[in-house]
């Protein structure tokens, strides 16, 4: 079983890495770029045009890979539509940068979709032992059939989602930063979650499903590593969130593991988001203040940078 799950590895990998130069092609045709003289941005650490909608090769590696992997149920149908409106809307960010309230609405629609579809947070470990029960609160109605909001449970994940789809991308600003401990990220959720599938079939198919999104995110590396041919755009920064949030919640591992290997890029959106609210300043509001800028203003290269986050997660 674990060379059946490193083949879907390799398949989400040659996938992505295939696709990408079409996409260069195609977001240097319709405009989908990033002009560092035309288009200033505080939070851009590159110079020159760069082409941008790296979240398209990173979607369809994974989605032709799932097809291949098992057949789809409810919840990884929702999972696919969530990361396709992501996906839809960072080509419409990376076209022309959107309000990030506007974005945010987004988000949330993605999120809900897979709320909606079964994925949810029915307790939390309680670190001297127990669970916290988040499943007690269900509110039954019909529409289109029986359907159940587990009140508690669902306020969680999409409380969590939503953390983690818009904080990953701030940690992405360095050539190979983001798509490096994303996958790595994705592979210690998936290995943990393995290890309980001889007792939940159900974990199986989180591992696959993380191994799969590794290898998406490492095809798509050696075209965004320094010196970056393209970028992973707003789609390929929300869906590395939104998928690890997702991995995070399904599998065994839970959300204590997601936040031990994505420590860094978490610690330093809680940092932002603080600084922000007590100066004044918007929270979404983009600034060059994370950890990468003062690490770039220090003299550290751009592959340091990115080795240094890896080798964290």
């Amino acid at each position: 079983m674990p060379t059946t799950l490193f083949s879907f590895f390799a398949l989400s990998f040659l996938l992505t890495f295939c696709l990408t130069p079409l996409t260069i092609f195609f977001a240097k045709k319709y405009g989908l770029v990033d002009d560092s003289k035309s288009r200033p941005h505080p939070a851009h650490t590159h110079h020159g045009i760069i082409p941008r909608a790296g979240g398209i090769p990173i979607f369809f590696g994974i989605f032709l890979s799932l097809l291949f992997a098992f057949p789809l149920n409810k919840q990884l149908v929702g999972i696919l539509v969530s990361a396709f409106i992501l996906v839809l809307v960072g080509i419409w960010d990376d076209k022309k940068d959107r309000s990030p309230y506007i974005r945010f609405f987004t988000n949330c629609l993605a999120v809900l979709v897979s709320i909606a579809a079964g994925v949810g947070i029915p307790y939390i470990t309680h670190p001297f032992g127990g669970i916290l029960p988040l499943d007690t609160w269900r509110i039954t109605f019909d529409f289109f059939g029986n359907h159940s909001l587990i009140v508690w449970a669902d306020l969680f994940a999409l409380i969590w989602l939503l953390w983690t789809t818009n904080i990953i991308g701030w940690s992405g600003g360095v050539d190979g930063q983001l798509p490096g401990f994303v996958s790595i990220s994705a592979l210690v959720i998936g290995i943990l979650s393995f290890r309980f599938a001889a007792t939940d079939p159900a974990q199986l198919y989180v591992s696959f499903l993380a191994f799969i999104t590794a290898g998406a995110f490492s095809g798509f590396l050696p075209w965004n590593f320094y010196p970056q041919k393209i970028m992973p755009g707003y789609g390929g920064k929300t869906l590395a969130g939104f998928l690890l949030g997702v991995l995070s919640i399904l599998s065994f591992s839970k959300l204590g593991t997601a936040i031990l290997v994505l420590a860094v890029p978490m610690t330093d959106a809680l940092f932002m988001l603080f600084k922000r609210s007590f100066s004044g300043k918007s929270p979404v509001r983009a600034t060059s203040e994370h950890l990468h800028h003062h690490l770039l203003r220090l003299g550290w290269g751009k592959r340091r940078i990115a080795f240094f986050y890896w080798s964290i997660s």
